[in-house]
């Protein structure tokens, strides 16, 4: 494994958005061959297997031959890893709603 796979996670894998693109795609599809994924984009097969490979490395998508085709589907497991992050900030975004909702009530008055 490369340095560059090693520091890869799955917060570095959705930041780009043809990965999220994606996930997406597979998301709304039980499994998707890889010439039906590369025809929703404006670009090769190349770089779409590049981009997979990339989500398959932390996990999020799994794929299986069948013939000569290979399908991919998603694992959406590893996104409990951000869910859980965005979960605890979620708490200051309430407070400020919060707050903010105290004080649009404060100058009504």
């Amino acid at each position: 494994m490369s340095e560059n796979n090693q520091l890869r996670d799955v917060y570095d894998a959705i930041a780009d958005p043809t990965r999220r693109r994606l996930i997406r795609l597979l998301a709304e599809a039980e499994e998707i061959p890889l010439h039906e994924l590369t025809a929703q984009f404006q670009m090769g097969r190349t770089a779409v297997s590049k981009h997979l490979t990339i989500l398959k490395e932390v996990g999020l998508v799994l794929d299986r031959k069948v013939g000569r085709e290979t399908r991919f589907r998603l694992n959406a497991s590893p996104l409990q890893e951000i869910q859980d992050w965005v979960a605890f900030y979620s708490k200051f975004w309430s407070t400020n709603m919060l707050r903010l909702n105290q004080l649009l009530e404060e100058e009504e008055e």
